[in-house]
């Protein structure tokens, strides 16, 4: 998929555990791995919104787009 998830990388910035930020963006650690594994099919606009709020960053750390076979 040409759409790459870094989440994994706002949160070695931020130092701050995947169960953490679950927490505090109000979904379950098990729906944030599928998010942040990149194996979600969508990600709703307020999701993303708490993710910024709670990492203080904007969507496109976040997200980024690649053609395929460049990952």
């Amino acid at each position: 998929m040409p759409v790459i998830v870094d989440i994994d990388v706002m949160l070695a910035r931020r130092k701050m555990a995947v169960g953490e930020l679950a927490e505090r963006i109000g979904i379950t650690p098990t729906n944030l791995a599928v998010l942040k594994n990149g194996r979600a099919k969508a990600v709703r606009f307020m999701t993303l919104d708490a993710l910024c709020e709670v990492l203080e960053c904007q969507p496109g750390d976040l997200l980024r787009w690649e053609p395929d076979g460049e990952e």
